[in-house]
């Protein structure tokens, strides 16, 4: 296997059933390097992603990593100055681009052929006669280019592209799609344009950090995106500032463009298990000032802890394959992993606080080297940030879904 194509699905019949072709490609790629974390299913794979002329123009196509991912043209995108001038700038960025669904050798093929490091032959569509001398004239005007036959749907259509001399081949005949389904993360239209607007007019990062805090499922798609499409944070993450900051502006401007792309307007009520994911994230982040009132970095950790926490009960996943591609920071990590660290006892303290079981709740609060934090002081936090959920219920939250 040395590939995969990434193919839009809506998840309600077995066709593509595209409307937007930008919409669709912006969904394939947040559904494959945020929602669904899908390196780990591609592995040393590369993956072909369709992409029609807007997106092309688009900045956001920047967001793809330069290894590991093909560029395919569709066949609506046009033969142009712009278009060749646009694939070149990406060529030399390091993407590598295939020509989809070729059948014959036009003046279209004829342009776009220098521009292509793979043309994707559709040998189903072409007739048994014809394969061979179009094959001769893509070899004859490209010697560079490699050629990939599509639709192979048995083996004497692979033998006899073989004896062509395709280089790759993709169809039935070697594997039937198959869909990859996950749980999906939330994240409102009205963040997103939100965050855009700030970024937009160079906002100070503390109040995209707070739009950041009210949006878990849009921070954890965040940390999955970079991680996964290939940019990496160069350093472990403690705070939700620590992302905006390693990633830069420019960088977040373009990954919320493309999640502009991928959604669309929600409607209905905020997801519970996303509100919670704030709620505890906001508590943990209160009772950390309450212990360590000197040290802001830590209540920062208490905030992403708290909400990392809920992860795997939002997306399915054992929560050491959650944090496994997000380079969280090892005091994050060890709370979530082991309980322990500085922030472990106040993890245990926010879930005893929500299971209401009073002999819990008094566990964790007085352990065996003295109380966690005061009672009182701690009862407030907990009025606090449930206050500052209510808040979400009317602001940022709404609309989502899981």
């Amino acid at each position: 296997m040395r590939a995969y194509e990434l193919l839009f699905r809506d998840g309600k019949s077995a066709g593509a059933n595209v409307v937007d072709d930008a919409q669709a490609t912006a969904t394939v790629i947040v559904n494959a390097f945020a929602e669904l974390g899908m390196t780990h299913v591609l592995q040393d794979c590369d993956a072909y992603i369709n992409v029609d002329q807007q997106f092309l123009f688009s900045e956001v196509i920047e967001l793809l990593p330069r290894r590991g991912v093909v560029i395919e043209l569709l066949e609506s995108v046009p033969h142009t100055a712009s278009v060749a001038a646009r694939c070149m700038h990406l060529r030399a960025m390091g993407y590598t681009l295939a020509l989809d669904d070729v059948i014959a050798f036009d003046a279209r093929t004829r342009a776009l052929l220098p521009l292509v490091q793979i043309v994707k032959v559709d040998v189903l569509a072409v007739a048994g006669d014809a394969l061979r001398p179009l094959v001769a004239q893509l070899r004859r005007a490209a010697p560079h280019v490699r050629l990939l036959a599509e639709k192979v749907e048995a083996a004497a259509d692979f033998e006899r592209c073989m004896d062509l001399g395709f280089v790759f081949f993709q169809g039935y005949h070697f594997a039937k799609p198959t869909t990859v389904a996950g749980r999906q993360l939330g994240h409102s239209h009205q963040a997103l344009l939100r965050l855009l607007a700030q970024l937009g007019a160079d906002a100070d990062s503390s109040e995209l950090e707070e739009t950041l805090k009210a949006e878990p499922g849009l921070t954890v798609n965040l940390l999955r995106m970079v991680n996964s499409a290939g940019t990496g944070l160069s350093r472990p993450v403690n705070s939700l500032r620590d992302v905006i900051q390693v990633l830069g502006r420019r960088y977040l401007k373009r990954w919320v463009q493309l999640l502009l792309f991928s959604v669309g307007q929600r409607q209905g009520e905020p997801s519970p298990l996303l509100l919670m994911a704030a709620t505890r994230g906001r508590l943990m982040e209160l009772t950390a000032t309450l212990k360590h009132p000197e040290d802001d970095s830590l209540a920062d950790s208490a905030f992403m802890a708290g909400m990392m926490s809920l992860m795997p009960a939002l997306v399915g996943m054992k929560i050491e394959e959650v944090l496994a591609p997000l380079h969280l920071a090892p005091v994050i990590d060890d709370a979530l992993l082991r309980g322990d660290g500085p922030l472990g006892p106040l993890l245990k303290l926010a879930e005893a606080s929500e299971r209401g079981d009073a002999e819990s709740l008094a566990g964790a609060l007085y352990t065996g080297t003295g109380p966690t934090v005061d009672a009182s002081h701690f009862s407030r936090a907990q009025a606090q940030a449930l206050e500052w959920a209510h808040t979400l219920r009317r602001g940022p939250l709404a609309g989502l879904t899981v």
